[in-house]
């Protein structure tokens, strides 16, 4: 019988001792390999794609929660600060702030300026643009709902919203502090009128007319003005009434800034909860009581 060409001659003879010592040697030594190899990618990197997330791009239009987001132009985020007359005193609230542009910009004019979004993706990718901004410490983000949110700390609200999201929040906006300025892209608050508008027509192609409103003081009713009865109708920042027997004319609210004109007699004053003050012309100073 011819041998097989693999055996060497020496292996034709191995003692059973030393062939199971080998045996073992062996498979101890390819136990160990398989140890080393786990250890190893136990300890490895994780691949690149665990390891990298893909950063969040919003896409405009995408669907929100009241409103769809379409970012508002930044030309026009600059107009809407410029008519709320911002100054760095003012806090300022953004409703539905998406990207944070218009927090983002009031923060780097020197205000303390939070945003209210509902998708907590915008809200994060908001927090990091105001990081690379540099004004992180001035532009804060919450995610929230803007129709439970607190508004009585600010000072400027902004929203870029429908009309129907504005009327839903009018009689809440109508009961902060005299003095409250809101500003809208484009969408209007129903039968209240604005105190002012503006539409861009350089450096924006859509959605370029800002909306100014300013709280009015609630000054419904009767005043007795220096013994006279001052009779006030309120329709949002427009008057009507009497003062005495006499019709007023030219009457409107501009914060807790009250004027109208009385038989020729131009009066402009200043309303302080159930008091008002001011001056007469050609008459001098006047007072006036809630009664």
């Amino acid at each position: 019988m011819q041998r097989s060409p693999l055996l060497p001659k020496a292996a034709t003879r191995v003692p059973a001792s030393r062939l199971q010592a080998a045996m073992l040697a062996s498979a101890l030594a390819f136990t160990l390999l398989g140890a080393a190899a786990a250890m190893a990618q136990t300890t490895a990197a994780p691949p690149a794609k665990a390891a990298e997330q893909k950063a969040y791009v919003p896409d405009v239009g995408q669907q929100g929660k009241d409103v769809i987001w379409v970012p508002t132009p930044q030309a026009l985020v600059d107009k809407m600060l410029d008519m709320a007359k911002v100054t760095p005193k003012d806090r300022l609230m953004d409703l539905g702030s998406g990207d944070g542009r218009t927090v983002i910009t009031a923060a780097q004019r020197g205000l303390t300026a939070q945003g209210i979004e509902y998708n907590p993706d915008m809200v994060e990718l908001s927090r990091e643009n105001a990081k690379r901004a540099g004004v992180a410490d001035r532009a804060t983000f919450v995610a929230a709902d803007l129709f439970t949110t607190d508004l009585s700390q600010a000072d400027v609200i902004t929203m870029f919203l429908l009309s129907t999201i504005n009327e839903k929040l009018r009689p809440k906006i109508l009961d902060l502090r005299p003095g409250t300025r809101i500003v809208s892209n484009t969408f209007r608050m129903g039968d209240w009128e604005p105190d002012a508008s503006e539409t861009l027509t350089q450096n924006c192609q859509t959605y370029c007319t800002a909306l100014l409103w300013i709280v009015p003081a609630k000054v419904q009713g009767k005043w007795d003005l220096d013994g006279q009865t001052l009779q006030l109708e309120q329709r949002y920042q427009m008057l009507s009434g009497k003062l005495g027997a006499t019709p007023i004319t030219d009457a409107r609210l501009d914060g807790t800034s009250i004027t109208f004109t009385a038989d020729g007699v131009r009066y402009a004053g200043v309303v302080n909860g159930r008091n008002m003050t001011g001056n007469a012309a050609g008459k001098g100073q006047w007072q006036a009581k809630r009664m």
